[in-house]
């Protein structure tokens, strides 16, 4: 087991698992594409600048994980791993082909460019719930610190985005230059960011069906990594939500401190005006055993899955036996990012009614949007008491 100080000096020799793959596979998959745009590029370049102790970092803890698999402990992402970053300054050139292909095809249609006839039959159900008054949330670990394809990576996010157009969006491993990018296309949300610098969560607001009223930012105190939890408190449809979102320490080695986070996030959940619904959804890097240590769930705070019957299909969000971003050689299923909810005391109870895994499909580049699916959630209010979140 490493220590916290070591995790920054792990080389990419040590911690890269591609050494077991054939050289041809190597050069495919490893071929880096930036957005066409020009501002997107610049920043995208200025970010990697800005997260090379982030990226060492992730390259431990990379190592770690597969350390971990090995005795069927939990293990911890690459894209989850942080201290701010620094320098990673790569030269990258774009065939002919490709810059054809980029122009072809804007990420203004790929946010906007899918009819209704194109859609399949789980994005008609999410947009006509939308209409008929669900609450869809959807949460996201997007690793926006790992560059590769990252061009076709957030065409592929923003068709997502497109597909299902959730009211209350909860992303984590946020950097400014993709900020920019979805603020300047996703003009029908509002943004609300944890953080201005290195990487962060945000929650983005659907306009024409959420109100914003108010947000905060608690500190972890003793976070080595920057984390912290993000609240916002809003309307949906005259029903007043309290939605927060997190990432939290990352890392077996840092258990501690994830457990100290999440007694924080449980706290302000129950403290939340009891008026409100709350909803908590993010990467909290959590193994099952370590939710058993804290006693599980405290009274009156439900895990979405489990309310749900534990579907087997929406289990694991971080699942290395399917996505090879990482190209990690070992299987590794856990589920790192969850979603948690408190009924409000008074008014319209909620109640989960589905969960979906988004992201599974690869992208043309032969890479997966991110190394963690999206969890899609859809919520309905007004249940019988029978089915409320009990208190």
């Amino acid at each position: 087991m490493k220590r916290d100080s070591e995790c920054s000096l792990v080389t990419a020799e040590q911690s890269s698992p591609s050494q077991h793959q054939p050289e041809h596979l190597k050069n495919s998959q490893k071929t880096r594409i930036l957005s066409p745009a020009t501002s997107f590029a610049s920043s995208t370049h200025r970010e990697e600048t800005n997260t090379s102790q982030q990226a060492s970092a992730r390259s431990t803890c990379d190592q770690s994980t597969q350390t971990e698999s090995a005795q069927l402990q939990s293990v911890q992402t690459q894209s989850t791993q942080t201290p701010p970053i620094q320098g990673i300054h790569t030269t990258i050139t774009e065939p002919k082909s490709t810059q054809t292909l980029h122009s072809s095809f804007s990420f203004e249609q790929a946010y906007w460019g899918r009819s209704f006839t194109d859609q399949s039959a789980d994005e008609r159900e999410t947009q006509s719930s939308s209409s008929s008054g669900h609450l869809n949330v959807l949460s996201w670990n997007i690793d926006c610190l790992d560059t590769d394809n990252i061009s076709y990576r957030v065409k592929g996010l923003l068709s997502q985005f497109g597909k299902y157009r959730a009211d209350v969006v909860l992303l984590q491993e946020l950097i400014p230059g993709c900020l920019t990018m979805l603020e300047k296309i996703m003009k029908d949300y509002q943004f609300i960011q944890g953080s201005e610098d290195g990487y962060f969560t945000a929650i983005l607001l659907r306009k024409d069906r959420v109100q914003f009223l108010e947000s905060n930012i608690v500190k972890y105190p003793t976070t080595e990594m920057g984390r912290n939890l993000q609240i916002a408190n809003v309307s949906f449809l005259g029903h007043p939500l309290c939605i927060m979102t997190s990432h939290l320490e990352s890392c077996k080695p840092n258990s501690q401190e994830r457990l100290n986070q999440l007694r924080r996030v449980w706290k302000w959940i129950k403290e939340a005006p009891q008026d409100h619904t709350v909803i908590f959804g993010g990467d909290t890097n959590l193994r099952d055993w370590e939710v058993k240590k804290l006693g599980g769930l405290p009274d009156g705070i439900s895990d979405v899955w489990e309310m749900l019957g534990e579907p087997e299909e929406s289990r694991y969000t971080w699942d290395t036996s399917i996505n090879d971003n990482k190209e990690i050689p070992n299987s590794i299923r856990l589920r790192f990012d969850r979603l948690f909810l408190r009924a409000a005391a008074v008014g319209d109870k909620i109640r989960p009614e589905t969960m979906t895994l988004i992201g599974l499909e690869k992208l043309k580049c032969d890479y997966f949007i991110s190394d963690h699916w999206g969890i899609l959630c859809t919520f309905k209010f007004g249940a019988s008491k029978e089915q409320n979140v009990s208190d």
